[in-house]
C-alpha cells in the first residue's frame, strides 16, 4: 500500500514529539510505502534539519506557510493574452467571493456557510490548477476589495462591519499563507493521485492537501489529531496580538476548514476523548471516528520503571521528600501556581524539596525565557536561601535544572528524581509528560485539564487547575503516605504499558489503513509495463475485498467499538 503522510510543522523535521510519533509510525509499518508532504510553519521548523527517514519513505515534498511565495507561483502562467487573464481573474473572484462571504457569515449568498466555504475552497483550487497558482491573485487589490465587500454585506457581525484597511490587509496576507497548499504541484497522477490513502497527522492546513486529493483524485483521507488544531490556532491568534476582527475571520476559517475535513474524511482518529468532543462539536460524524492513543517509546523509561517497582516492594519515607516537575517552560504550565503550592507544603514539611526540570529553551524562545526568569524571581522571593547558622548560607529548596545537566542526564532521570511528579498546567492537550511519568512508575498529582483525567484513569490524584491549595494538599498527602504513593505508581505504570505503547498505536493504524482502503478503493487505470501489458499487484489487495466478506461500509468493525485502542471492554474501566 502507498500512503501519503500529510504533516504541518513536524515530520520529517527534527522537532517535537509530533515528528517523533510519525517516525515511530512509519518505521513500524515498513511493509507499506510512504510519501511525505510536509508544510513548514516557520523558519524555526526547518532550522533543526530533517530526521533520517527509512528507505520505504519514497519521496518528500515540502511547502512553506511563511515568507514570500515562490517566484513561480507569483507569475501567472495563463496563455492567450489579456482575454485569458480576464477569464482567470473572473473565475478567481467568483470563487473567492464564496470563500470570504462564508468567513464573514453574511446572508448575501446561496446555501449555508459550510457549503459556500467548500464551494469557494474547491473552486479556488481549480483556478490554481488551471492557471498555475493563486498567490498573485490572493495578494491583489481584487481580493482585498472582495474581502471588504464581504465584511460590509448584510447579516455580518457588527465587529466586522467596522473593520479597517490595516485589518483587511492583515487578513488577506494570512489567508494567502494558509491557502498555499492549493497552489502546490501535488495533485497530479504521479503525486497524490498515485497513492492509495492520505493520512493527515494533524488537522488544519495539513488536511488541506488531503481534501484536494480526495476532490480531484478520489483518494480517501484519514485525519488524526492528538491536540485540537483549531484550539491551537485560536490561542495562537490571541497570543500574536491580532485584533478582534482579524481573529474572528481567521478563527472562522479554521472552524470551517476543520468541519470540512471531518465531513470528508473516511476516518477521524482523535487521540483522546477530550479531542473527540471538540471534533464532534465541529461536525465529525461518530460513525467514522476511532480513538487511537499516541504511541510513546516506553524503552527510554524502562530502567526507571523497574527501579520504581523495586522501591515499591519496601516503600519508605525519605529524609528529603521531593516533588518533581518535568516539561517545557511555558505560561500554560502554570509553574507560578506550583511555587505557591510548594510554599504551603513547606510550612508543614520543612524538609521537602521541589526540583523543576525543563527542556532546553530554543534561542528564539523569548517568551519562554521571560517566563523562566519570572519563575526564578518568584522562587527567590518565596524561598530565600536558608542559613544553617549566622555565618553559613544554605541551599534553596527549589532548583531549576535543564534536562541534560548533571542532575538529570536523561529525561527518565528527571522523573526518577521525584518521590511525586506534579503536573500543574492551566491548559493542556494530551499530557505526554504525565504518560512518561507513568512509564517511570511515579505517583502523580495533576490538574484537571485537557485529557489528564482520561490518561491518569484513577492511578493518580487530580485537582482543579489554578488552585495552589488543592495542589498542595494532594502532593502533601502522597509525600506523607509512601505506601499509597507506591501503589499508585505501580498502577500507573501498568496502565501506561497497556494503553500508550508504540505497538498498540501502530497496530491500530495498520488495521485502520486496511479498513479504509477496503471500503474506499481508488479506481484508476492499471499501470502498464514497457510492452503495454497491465502490471500485476499495482493496487492493494484490500481494495478488492468482496462486499459480503467486509463489514457494512456505513458501520465498519472499528465504528462498532466505542472503546479507545487498548481500553478495557468491561464496564467500569479506568477511562473517564
Amino acid at each position: 500500500m502507498r500512503i501519503a503522510l500529510l504533516t504541518e510543522g513536524g515530520y520529517p523535521y527534527a522537532r517535537g514529539e509530533g515528528g517523533a510519533w510519525c517516525d515511530r509510525l512509519v518505521r513500524g509499518l515498513a511493509h507499506h510505502d510512504f510519501d511525505v508532504y510536509a508544510l513548514s510553519r516557520s523558519p524555526r521548523t526547518e532550522a533543526g534539519g530533517r530526521v533520517e527517514v527509512p528507505s520505504h519513505v519514497r519521496r518528500i515534498r515540502a511547502e512553506r506557510l511563511w515568507g514570500e511565495p515562490p517566484a513561480a507561483a507569483l507569475a501567472p502562467t495563463c496563455g492567450g493574452g489579456r482575454a485569458a487573464g480576464r477569464a482567470r481573474r473572473a473565475d478567481f473572484l467568483t470563487h473567492y467571493w464564496d470563500f470570504v462571504s462564508a468567513l464573514a457569515g453574511g446572508t448575501d449568498g446561496p446555501g449555508d456557510r459550510a457549503d459556500r466555504f467548500a464551494s469557494g475552497l474547491y473552486g479556488l483550487a481549480e483556478v490554481a490548477a488551471d492557471h498555475g497558482g493563486l498567490p498573485d491573485l490572493l495578494c491583489g487589490e481584487d481580493a482585498l476589495a472582495a474581502l471588504e465587500s464581504a465584511c460590509r454585506a448584510p447579516g455580518v457581525r457588527p465587529l466586522l462591519g467596522d473593520i479597517v484597511v490595516t485589518e483587511l490587509l492583515a487578513v488577506a496576507e494570512l489567508l494567502e499563507l494558509q491557502l498555499r497548499p492549493l497552489s502546490a504541484p501535488w495533485y497530479g497522477s504521479s503525486e497524490l493521485g498515485a497513492v492509495d490513502l492520505c493520512h493527515a497527522v494533524s488537522g488544519g492546513p495539513a488536511a488541506l492537501p488531503g481534501l484536494l486529493a480526495k476532490r480531484f483524485c478520489g483518494t480517501p483521507l484519514i485525519v488524526t489529531e492528538y491536540t485540537v488544531r483549531l484550539r491551537e490556532a485560536l490561542l495562537g491568534h490571541r497570543a500574536a496580538g491580532l485584533s478582534p476582527a482579524v481573529r474572528a475571520l481567521l478563527g472562522d476559517y479554521h472552524r470551517l476548514l476543520a468541519g470540512e475535513s471531518y465531513r470528508q474524511a473516511a476516518l477521524v482518529t482523535p487521540g483522546s476523548t477530550h479531542v473527540r468532543r471538540w471534533q464532534e462539536r465541529c461536525g465529525a460524524p461518530r460513525a467514522r471516528m476511532r480513538t487511537v492513543y499516541p504511541g510513546i517509546d516506553a524503552t527510554r523509561f524502562a530502567r526507571a520503571g523497574e527501579a520504581a517497582e523495586a522501591e515499591a516492594a519496601a516503600p519508605a519515607a525519605h529524609a528529603d521528600p521531593t516533588l518533581a516537575w518535568v516539561g517545557r517552560i511555558d505560561p500554560a504550565k502554570d509553574i507560578i501556581a506550583l511555587l505557591h503550592a510548594f510554599h504551603a507544603i513547606r510550612e508543614e514539611e520543612p524538609q521537602a524539596r521541589l526540583r523543576i526540570f525543563y527542556l532546553r529553551l530554543r534561542p528564539a524562545d523569548e517568551r519562554g525565557a521571560a517566563y523562566l526568569g519570572h519563575c526564578r524571581t518568584l522562587a527567590a522571593q518565596l524561598f530565600p536561601y536558608e542559613a544553617a547558622d549566622a555565618h553559613a548560607v544554605g541551599e534553596s529548596p527549589v532548583s531549576f535544572e535543564e534536562i541534560g545537566s548533571p542532575g538529570a542526564p536523561e529525561l527518565a532521570d528527571a522523573y526518577a528524581a521525584g518521590d511525586v511528579v506534579v503536573l500543574s498546567s492551566s491548559a493542556e492537550g494530551f499530557p505526554l509528560s504525565l504518560v512518561e511519568a507513568m512509564f517511570c512508575g511515579r505517583p502523580t498529582v495533576s490538574t484537571d485539564v485537557g485529557a489528564v483525567r482520561e490518561v491518569i484513569g484513577g492511578t493518580g490524584l487530580v485537582v482543579p487547575p489554578r488552585n495552589p491549595k488543592a495542589l498542595a494538599d494532594a502532593a502533601r498527602d502522597l509525600l506523607r503516605g509512601p505506601e499509597r504513593a507506591a501503589r499508585l505508581g505501580a498502577a500507573a505504570r501498568e496502565r501506561a504499558l497497556a494503553l500508550f505503547t508504540v505497538t498498540g498505536c501502530v497496530d491500530a493504524f495498520r488495521e485502520s489503513y486496511l479498513d479504509v482502503v477496503a471500503h474506499h478503493p481508488v479506481r484508476r487505470e492499471p499501470l502498464l509495463d514497457a510492452a503495454g501489458d497491465p502490471r500485476p499487484f499495482t493496487a492493494p489487495a484490500e481494495s478488492h475485498v468482496p462486499a459480503r466478506l467486509a463489514p457494512t461500509p456505513a458501520h465498519p468493525a472499528w465504528a462498532r467499538t466505542p472503546e479507545p485502542v487498548g481500553a478495557p471492554s468491561a464496564p467500569g474501566g479506568p477511562l473517564s
